[in-house]
């Protein structure tokens, strides 16, 4: 981590980075992520019960900040009235998608965290000084990087970009795609539960 004690210069943002940058994260745009068919819990039918959008990341387009959101859908089990939440590509306690909070945490490790929310900014992602340094802060897992255009780029946003336009139907990748490249391999299927009693009680 850089310690503050002297001045840094943010390196110069190649083109082709911020395209890569932009296009994993548009990749995600209205994704849905959902519960699978039976609860985790008591094997009972899960139906739907609602949805929402949630914001991923915010990009700048012509000067003009545009969110992209993903789709959220909670499910009903019939069998022991859980709610169940689907796996997200959101760091627990986060606001922003979780190739987002690795930009931050990869570029804050090596810059201080006003100059990481700038050159974030030259890759056309919206992200304030302050919110950078609280998720370089943040007790999160290690970030799976590599080496490109002489930056630490994290793999999630990597395969998210080379995962974009390659997606069945829609042109984009799926919630599998999106949970695996978030490093969630093995929940990409597996839905949160939460308790709830029929009468709305927890």
């Amino acid at each position: 981590m850089y310690d503050g004690g002297g001045p840094m210069r943010a390196p110069p943002i190649p083109p082709l980075l911020a395209n890569i940058v932009q296009s994993a994260l548009q990749s995600c745009e209205d994704v849905r992520f959902q519960a699978g068919g039976t609860c985790s819990v008591c094997g009972g039918t899960l139906s739907g019960y609602d949805e929402r959008k949630k914001r991923f990341a915010l990009l700048i387009e012509d000067g003009v900040p545009r969110p992209v959101h993903v789709v959220i859908r909670r499910s009903y089990c019939r069998g022991c009235g859980r709610i169940v939440l689907p796996q997200e590509p959101f760091y627990p306690g986060t606001r922003i998608g979780s190739p987002v909070v690795d930009l931050c945490r990869s570029l804050a490790a090596i810059m201080p965290s006003g100059r990481a929310s700038s050159c974030l900014r030259l890759m056309g992602v919206e992200v304030d000084r302050w919110t950078v340094r609280s998720y370089a802060q943040a007790a999160l897992p290690d970030i799976p990087a590599v080496d490109l255009f002489g930056m630490r780029i994290p793999v999630s946003v990597v395969t998210l970009s080379t995962l974009a336009g390659t997606g069945t139907g829609s042109g984009r990748p799926g919630m599998d795609d999106v949970l695996a490249a978030c490093n969630y391999p093995s929940l990409a299927r597996i839905g949160r539960p939460v308790r709830k009693s029929r009468t709305g009680g927890t």
